[in-house]
């Protein structure tokens, strides 16, 4: 199927903030589809007790890491390089790069899925699991990441699309999938009829299940020859060139979310030091974080083609404003919420306790944290429009240079034996620096094709 010409001219030439909106719209769509899994889930779990909740929050950090790194990360890697040869317009070269995607996407699959199913156990260990709590978060963990190879499978699949410029397709589909499994979820978890509850088990049944309709439909999508670019499996002959477009910004990029866990657990750990109420009161505030990285992943997922076909024609300089105005409407989505939550932090946090003494921790973290959301979502972004210039490095590095700071300040504060409002004065502080060192990586790299 050849690729439609003036849809990809639209890209290449239309105004750069209406089209990135455009884009951008599903994509927010389906990742806040995501986060409603999420809540849908945590409730499921919720009904079944308070070892099995705790048993979520152990495995958690790693389900989300599979999403990230999948999704953002090397999707981010497939997505740009499909996106470069089609502004190049060299479709051969755009077919060959969705086959060798879909290579990764098995290979790494499979790595992560034999990885957690025979060490997480003593990762769940080491972030604190014992006794039943540990025993439900290994039999929900090792029926989860038993379908990781799928996850990886799925979130290939929607970046090969995303890559041709399509966001409603996919967006389309992982929402349908969002809900489907919501509904198994909740089925398989708690029982309903003539279906047994499984619990926790039941929940990563249902996660499994969606996802892999989810597969089946993407893959009748491009064997059928739907979008831009065709599926056919007779035409594969593995070029290491094209794996090496594609992971030369995905398994870079790829360091990015496992920072960004890192960084999540090591925090976790030291304010766990201050207290119950303290920790609680992080978490509530970091529930807020989840649901921004959604409109900061949108559209920046949605600048990756623009940029990608941008300097695959040649346009460095479209390229660079896509980038920069991209970054800006995050910049000004996530500092309007975090203004709100610096003016009215009861707006939020009374959604999850009315527990005083969590609330007063609560407002700490929201009005301290809430001036740097802004930076969070111009340093996310531009992440994104990166992968589609190929030059990743410099924002990879921000990442590393916000986990130093995080675990540097970190411990040296609890040496201090300092108060849980330093500590969240330290996320504040990870976070504008995280934007600026972006930004700064971004206006000195040169951008340009290279293959």
């Amino acid at each position: 199927m050849t690729v439609p010409h003036h849809d990809l001219q639209r890209l290449l030439t239309a105004p750069i903030l209406p089209t990135l909106l455009r884009l951008a719209a599903p994509n927010v769509m389906a990742m806040v589809m995501t986060v409603l899994v999420g809540i849908a889930e945590t409730y499921y779990v919720g009904r079944l007790g308070t070892a099995p909740l705790a048993a979520m929050a152990l495995v958690f950090p790693f389900a989300m890491l599979t999403q990230m790194m999948s999704a953002g990360a090397m999707g981010g890697g497939v997505s740009a390089a499909i996106s470069r040869a089609l502004g190049a317009s060299d479709l051969p070269r755009a077919h060959t790069l969705l086959l060798h995607a879909l290579v990764i996407g098995l290979g790494a699959g499979a790595l992560y899925s034999a990885i957690f199913l025979i060490w997480g156990p003593s990762f769940y260990a080491l972030l604190g699991g014992q006794g039943q709590v540990l025993t439900e978060a290994v039999r929900y963990g090792q029926v989860l990441f038993a379908g990781a190879l799928l996850v990886w499978l799925i979130n290939t699949l929607a970046s090969i699309v995303r890559g041709t410029g399509n966001m409603r397709a996919p967006s389309v589909a992982l929402v349908a999938t969002a809900v489907l499994q919501i509904a198994l979820g909740g089925v398989l978890a708690l029982g309903a009829g003539p279906v047994p509850a499984m619990g926790m088990v039941g929940v990563a049944l249902g996660h499994i299940i969606a996802t892999a309709a989810g597969v089946v439909y993407f893959l009748w999508y491009l064997v059928s020859g739907q979008g831009r670019l065709t599926l056919k499996l007779d035409s594969l002959q593995l070029q290491g060139s094209m794996f090496a477009d594609i992971l030369r910004v995905g398994a870079v990029a790829c360091l990015s979310p496992v920072q960004s866990v890192l960084a999540i657990l090591i925090f976790t750990g030291l304010l766990a030091q201050k207290g119950t109420e303290a920790l609680a009161g992080y978490g509530i505030g970091q529930r807020l974080e989840f649901l921004l990285i959604p409109i900061a992943f949108g559209i920046g997922v949605a600048s990756v083609p623009m940029v990608g076909m941008a300097i695959g024609a040649g346009q460095v300089a479209r390229a660079r404003r896509v980038a920069w105005v991209a970054g800006a409407v995050s910049t000004f989505n996530l500092g309007l919420i975090g203004a709100v939550v610096t003016l009215a932090p009861d707006a939020w946090a009374r959604l999850f306790t009315q527990d005083e003494a969590v609330l007063s921790y609560a407002r700490q973290y929201l009005v301290t944290t809430g001036p740097a959301f802004a930076f969070f979502g111009l340093g996310l972004t531009l992440y994104f429009a990166s992968q589609g210039a190929g030059q990743v490095i410099g924002p990879v590095l921000a990442g590393t240079v916000r986990l130093i700071l995080v675990a540097g300040a970190g411990y040296w504060l609890a040496q201090q034996q300092a108060t849980a409002g330093h500590f969240y004065v330290l996320v504040a502080v990870a976070m504008v620096l995280y934007g600026v060192v972006t930004a700064a990586a971004v206006k000195i790299t040169p951008w340009g094709v290279s293959r």
